[in-house]
C-alpha cells in the first residue's frame, strides 16, 4: 500500500477477514467472496523460491521469489527499511518479516494478536531510534503501532466506525513522524501524531466531502505517499485512477494533473526520487509516473510487468529492485497457488 525510507539507497475476526478480501479491489467485482479457510493446502502447489521461477501460467520470470509461511495468507501490504521488509496478511492480520537476499520470510507478529484480525497497508520508519512500524487494519477501523525490531505494541488507535463504514487501507509515515491513513469507504484522511502511544481515537485530518476528491462506488482512497518536497501527500483513488494532492499546511485538496492519463485500479504506491510507482492490481502491472516535487503534476512514463505477478497490490523499493506483493485476491474462494509470495524485480 506507502513511502519507504532507506538508509542505503518492504463474530469480528471472521467478518473482518471477509471484508478484508476487497482491500485492493477498485470495483465490487474485485471483492470476490473470500474464505481463508477454503484456501488449498500448501502441499497442493509449491512456488519456487529462487530466481528464474516458473509462474502458474508456465511463463518464465527472472524475479527473485520470497515465500511467505502459512496457508490462506492472501498478503496485501509491504514496506521496507534498508534490507528488512514487512508484509501483511489480510486473512488474520499476521505480519511477516524478511531480508532481501534470503528467500524465506519469517513470522513476526502473529495473526489475532492485539485484536489485529486483519491487516492491509503498513509503513516503517527506521530513520531514528524509534524503529516504528504502523499497520492499517482495514475493516477493523484500527491502526496499530509497533516497535519494528522487538514487535512490542506501542499504540492502538481506532476511528470507532463499523466495518461496513470504514476500510483503513494504506499508511505513510511522513518525514515529521506523523502517520496518515487512507480510508477507502469513509471520505476521511486520518492522522496519528508523531510519537503517539497508548490507546485512543484516530484524528480526522481531512474530510473529503465537497472537495475535488469525490467518493463513489467501489474502493476510493487507497495508496498514499509523501511528495518529494514533504509539503503534500499524494493519494490514488482506485475506482477512478485519479491522483489527488493534499497540502499538509492548508489541507487543500486538488487533483494531480496527469495530462489526461489515469491509473485505474491503482493500489499501493512507492515514491523514489522523482519516480512514483503505482501498482495497478487488476491490470497486473506497475505504472511509473514522473511526479513533480510538489506533487501537483505528473507524467505517466511507462509500465513494469513480469510473469511472476499474481494480482499485485503493493510495492517497496529496495536497493534498485522493487519488492511486489502477490495477493492472488482473484483466487479468493478458489484455489490459490501456495505458498504465497513476494517477488523482487529490477527497478526501471
Amino acid at each position: 500500500m506507502n513511502r519507504t525510507r532507506l538508509s542505503a539507497a518492504v463474530a469480528l475476526a471472521g467478518a473482518t477477514a471477509l471484508v478484508l478480501t476487497s482491500c485492493s479491489s477498485s470495483s465490487e467485482e474485485g471483492q470476490a467472496t473470500p474464505a481463508s479457510s477454503s484456501a488449498a493446502p500448501a502441499s497442493s502447489s509449491t512456488a519456487p523460491s529462487s530466481s528464474a521461477a516458473s509462474t502458474s501460467s508456465g511463463a518464465a520470470s527472472n524475479a527473485t521469489v520470497y515465500t511467505l509461511p502459512g496457508t490462506g495468507v492472501f498478503p496485501e501490504g509491504i514496506t521496507a527499511d534498508d534490507d528488512t521488509f514487512y508484509v501483511s496478511s489480510t486473512s488474520d492480520g499476521a505480519i511477516f518479516r524478511g531480508t532481501v537476499g534470503n528467500t524465506t520470510v519469517e513470522p513476526f507478529l502473529p495473526g489475532g494478536q492485539d485484536g489485529r484480525t486483519g491487516a492491509a497497508g503498513l509503513d516503517v520508519d527506521g530513520d531514528d531510534d524509534e524503529n516504528t512500524l504502523v499497520v492499517a487494519g482495514g475493516a477493523t477501523g484500527t491502526v496499530w503501532i509497533y516497535d519494528a525490531e522487538s514487535g512490542a505494541l506501542r499504540g492502538k488507535f481506532t476511528n470507532g466506525l463499523g466495518q461496513d463504514a470504514t476500510f483503513l487501507n494504506d499508511v505513510v509515515i511522513a518525514d515529521n513522524g506523523d502517520a496518515f491513513i487512507t480510508d477507502s469507504r469513509n471520505p476521511t484522511l486520518w492522522r496519528i501524531p508523531a510519537n503517539a502511544t497508548g490507546e485512543g481515537r484516530l484524528e480526522p485530518f481531512v474530510d473529503f466531502t465537497g472537495s475535488p476528491f469525490a467518493y463513489g462506488e467501489g474502493f476510493n482512497a487507497n495508496g498514499i505517499v509523501e511528495a518529494d518536497d514533504d509539503n503534500a501527500l499524494v493519494i490514488v483513488q482506485s475506482s477512478t485512477g485519479n491522483l489527488y494532492r493534499v497540502a499538509r499546511d492548508s489541507k487543500a485538496v486538488t487533483q494531480v494533473d496527469l495530462g489526461g492519463a489515469t491509473l485505474q485500479n491503482g493500489d499501493g504506491m512507492e515514491m523514489e526520487d522523482d519516480t512514483l510507482y503505482v501498482v495497478r492490481n487488476r491490470d497486473s502491472l506497475i505504472a511509473t509516473v514522473d511526479l513533480d516535487d510538489d506533487g501537483n503534476r505528473g507524467r505517466v512514463t511507462g509500465e513494469i510487468t513480469d510473469p511472476s505477478f499474481a494480482y499485485p497490490t503493493t510495492v517497496a523499493d529496495v536497493d534498485d529492485q522493487l519488492l511486489v506483493v502477490n495477493s492472488q485476491f482473484d483466487k479468493r474462494g478458489g484455489t490459490p497457488v501456495e505458498p504465497f509470495t513476494v517477488v523482487g524485480v529490477p527497478e526501471r
